[in-house]
């Protein structure tokens, strides 16, 4: 079973007195349905498991009201499980399928609090922004999953010690061996590959078969498509295709400022922002918006017209766009094997709760990615070889407003003067 760094949040979920339905977000495939059964068996007796999507009758036990108490008693009907409060875990997947069910978890939270209940969906951000039924606003604690990190990857791959070494190497700035380097490059490339859908990254640790985590790639896809007829209208569906088509080409540019023109000639935000805003609510694509400059909080100098959108998964990336994937693992320069790496990058700082922005200076300087935590601001520039020269990030020294400049690469750990040389399969080692 793939060991998911998100275990260690449900446990604290679990064990908090003060506890609310707990809501758990990600995109289709990314492992929700997975972790919740994981910790069914391993932290609670039982579960009580339903799935709104391909159950309708399911979904008439919310439809028929509200009451958390009558819920439960329809649910131990359907299930045949008895539901334990503290000792059973109730499932409720794919509840955006039923607008009902998750306004219910508002009177789970108020008359039902001694049950535990978590709620998964793919499409939630979709749900959340109807306006049918209310969301439970303040009722519901909130999990959000993504894809694999490399971390996690290297769990899966069994390289746990590799990993921890890869850790304690960021913590002191130290230089891996460089058979490990090379080691730990290899498997990185990898990584772009395969990606961090659970399913993919379960089968090609099986099979070590590219081509099998390809056919799981293009299920995948096409079940993102499925998803447009079932909750978006005939015309938002054929916007967001053309959207999410165009993303390769979007990333493949030298810049990859988003460009509605490369989408459709003649296209403008009016036409297509709600089909990005879509691919945005379900997790399906990763937005990093442009700041006017460098300075905390950076949140308000976000300008919102300029903005770059990454896919979720690298793998899916690879095999949305027919890349060669004999290249990738070895590592062969291309302009789109810097996008992939970008995106990697992308996905890599998600992962740890970060906000994606970028910054430019009149197209003469660019900061690939800006992130704040706490205060403390990072700016990153990404470069998916050993080439490294950073004209950008260099500029910013002395600057009083950045932490910590750091350039991410195929070199090994180091340092140049206040510039950190952190390698590409560190990256998940920046939290801020």
């Amino acid at each position: 079973m793939l060991r998911r760094k998100a275990e260690s949040q449900l446990i604290s979920w679990r064990d908090r007195r003060e506890r609310k339905p707990l809501l758990v977000r990600g995109v289709r495939q990314c492992g929700k349905t997975h972790l919740l059964r994981k910790v069914a068996r391993t932290l609670f007796d039982s579960v009580a498991y339903v799935n709104l999507e391909n159950d309708p009758a399911a979904r008439a036990d919310f439809q028929a009201g509200l009451d958390p108490h009558r819920i439960v008693t329809a649910l131990e009907a359907r299930t045949g499980m008895r539901i334990v409060p503290g000792k059973t875990l109730i499932v409720i997947d794919e509840v955006q399928a039923c607008e009902e069910a998750l306004t219910s978890l508002k009177y789970f939270c108020e008359d039902a609090p001694e049950y535990h209940v978590a709620a998964a969906g793919s499409l939630l951000g979709i749900a959340i922004n109807r306006d049918v039924h209310s969301f439970p606003v303040g009722k519901t604690e909130t999990l959000r999953m993504v894809p694999l990190d490399f971390e996690e990857y290297l769990w899966a791959r069994d390289r746990q010690g590799l990993a921890d070494t890869i850790r304690e190497s960021f913590e002191a700035m130290r230089a891996l061996p460089p058979s490990l380097h090379e080691e730990a490059l290899a498997l990185y490339r990898e990584y772009l590959v395969v990606g961090g859908m659970p399913e993919a990254v379960r089968i090609f640790t099986e099979t070590n078969s590219v081509i099998d985590v390809a056919e799981q790639h293009r299920i995948i896809l096409d079940g993102y498509s499925a998803d447009l007829t079932k909750y978006a209208s005939a015309e938002l569906s054929a916007k967001v295709r053309a959207c999410f088509d165009s993303l390769p080409a979007q990333l493949a540019k030298e810049n990859r400022k988003f460009q509605y023109k490369v989408v459709r000639r003649g296209g403008n935000a009016s036409v297509f922002g709600d089909a990005l805003d879509w691919l945005a609510l379900s997790g399906t694509v990763l937005n990093c918006t442009r700041v006017s400059q460098i300075e905390s909080p950076l949140e308000a100098y976000v300008d919102l017209p300029n903005f770059k959108v990454y896919m979720s998964d690298t793998g899916l990336l690879v095999s949305k766009a027919g890349a060669q994937r004999a290249d990738i693992l070895s590592g062969l320069g291309s302009t789109f094997l810097g996008a992939v790496t970008e995106n990697y990058v992308a996905q890599s700082l998600v992962a740890n709760g970060l906000t994606l922005h970028y910054w430019t200076k009149d197209n003469r300087a660019e900061i690939d990615f800006v992130v704040e935590s706490q205060g403390c601001l990072s700016a990153i520039e990404v470069k998916s070889g050993e080439n490294t020269r950073a004209r950008s990030l260099a500029g910013l020294k002395g600057s009083r407003a950045v932490d910590r400049l750091v350039r991410i690469s195929a070199k090994p750990f180091g340092s140049a003067g206040q510039i950190l040389s952190v390698p590409l399969y560190a990256a998940f080692c920046i939290d801020a």
